[in-house]
Order: C-alpha cells, then structure tokens, then sequence
C-alpha cells in the first residue's frame, strides 16, 4: 500500500506525490493549525503564524483564478465549501463546482468538500453539493457541527479509490467513534432521512428568505442583499453588523456576524417552526429600524 498515494494522485508510480494545496477567498475550515493554513482571514492566521505552508488562496468563484491556482504535479488537493458560511453566506454556483471538478481531474488533484456548517440538511439538501448536480461531486468531504446534535463528533467520507490509499493506523483520534456521540450521530442521521423533512427546510427558508426580504431588505437602507439557501441566510449591510448582532441579542434572539463583519448570519434550527421564524424576522425588523 505504499505506493498507493502517487497512484491515486494520477502520478506514475515512484514519483514523489504533490503536497501543495489550493483553497479559496473567504473561507474559513478551522483553528488547528492545517484547517487554519487554509483560511485566508488574517484576523485568524496572524496570532498563530506561521502556519503550515505550502497553500495557494484562489478567488471564490472564479474558475480562471482557480485554473491558475491549480497546477498538476504540484497542487494536491483543492479545499472548498459549497456554501461560506462564517465567509459571509456566499453561495457557489453550478459552473463554478463542476468546472473544479474538471480542473482537479485534469491535474490529478483531490478535490474536497468543508460541509461542516453548509452540510447535513442546512441547505435544504443532505449535502449542499448535491444542489449542483453528479459533475460537482468531491473525492473527500468533511463533517460535524450538527451531525450528533450539539455533540462533539466529526467525520470524513471518501471515494473507494481513495479510502484504498489509506492503511489502517494512518488516522487516529482520542474520542473518535465514542458509542454515546455515535448514537446521537445515528439518531440525527435518521430524523434528516425521515419523509418530507428536508423539503419542510426547503419551504421553512424560502419562507423566512422572502419575509426578510419583505419586511427589511426593501425598507431598510443599510441593507445591500438578503441571501443564502434553506435555512443558512445572510444579511449583508453597509457597515458592522455588530450593532444589529447586539441590539438582537438584548431582545431575546441569538445571530452573528460573518463576513468582513458585515453579514448578519441566521442559521436557525432545521425544526424551527413558521411563528418562530415570524418572531425572528420581527425582532430583526426593530433591530434595523432602530439604527
């Protein structure tokens, strides 16, 4: 199995396999120090520099920026998020996942999906990928946040091709595969599956989508867009939007801020009920008339 990397890696065996990376504009994958390498937030890098090298940061959405980045014999893996969460709730489109697809293909790269916070039913799809059809699918995908309710848990999914790259041993962690999170994992795995569940996210968001539209990006005249898909929504202002974050918080309702700052983020629960959306949007419409 040694020489299994190289081969998967699309290299001719005896070759040394790449070890750089690509990643995007915005993103944010983490605070230890490789998911920190590839987030391109200074605010975030800086007090722990310097971090891991060997990372190239491409435009989001910008296939030709990527092209550039993406370079065969030397870049490993591109790292993405369908979805930007804590970047600003900045969706990806179609042309720009399937067309990674080809690039990674073509340089024989890995291309890999951050679903941390835009997976497992938050976009009103089990994963948000799946929204940009068979040509946008990963080789590698990552997983946690919700995926055992609040429990610390996480997760890898991969290929066959390549999961035989991997020896067991290669991968450890202390509290991996505990029963008591697993189980959580298992239970919240089911609810997502149940009939109709995922489609109530769909119409929950394009709901509370429309209201903020409605009741405050047509009538407030800070606001620049109102967007994001399922329930995964932002709220882009001119200025800080920590203003809105704290005056939301004195009335009873938790957001935050994403972005350069200027995004109020909304990622309400996936059961959230109608009249708690109503309430949601209402507070936040006393929030920006008071501004």
């Amino acid at each position: 199995k040694k020489n299994d990397p190289p081969s998967v890696l699309g290299l001719p065996l005896g070759k040394k396999a790449p070890t750089h990376f690509v990643a995007f504009s915005a993103g944010f994958h983490g605070r230890t120090m490789g998911a920190l390498a590839l987030t391109s937030k200074k605010n975030y890098r800086t007090p722990f520099e310097p971090v891991m090298p060997g990372v190239t940061f491409a435009d989001y959405n910008d296939l030709d920026s990527a092209a550039r980045a993406i370079k065969k014999g030397k870049t490993c893996a591109v790292f993405v998020e369908p979805t930007q969460g804590e970047g600003g709730v900045n969706s990806t489109t179609k042309e720009f996942l399937t067309g990674l697809r080809k690039l990674c293909d073509e340089a024989g790269a890995l291309l890999i999906y951050d679903e941390v916070q835009c997976g497992l039913g938050r976009t009103g799809k089990m994963f948000a990928h799946q929204w940009y059809g068979e040509g946008a699918h990963p080789d590698i995908m990552t997983l946690a946040k919700p995926l055992a309710a609040g429990l610390p848990i996480g997760s890898v999914l991969m290929t066959d091709e390549v999961a035989a790259a991997i020896s067991l041993g290669d991968h450890g962690s202390t509290f991996a595969g505990g029963p008591f999170v697993c189980t959580s994992g298992l239970h919240v795995m089911s609810r997502l599956q149940e009939s109709g569940f995922l489609a109530d996210v769909v119409s929950k968001g394009e709901y509370m989508l429309n209201r903020i539209k409605e009741e405050i990006g047509q009538k407030s005249a800070v606001v620049k867009e109102v967007r994001g898909k399922g329930l995964i929504l932002g709220i882009e202002i001119e200025g800080s939007a920590g203003a809105i974050v704290g005056k939301a918080r004195d009335k009873g309702l938790l957001v935050i801020t994403a972005g350069e700052g200027n995004v109020v983020r909304l990622v309400p629960p996936l059961v959230v009920g109608r009249k708690e959306i109503d309430e949601c949007v209402d507070i936040l419409k006393q929030c920006f008339d008071e501004l």
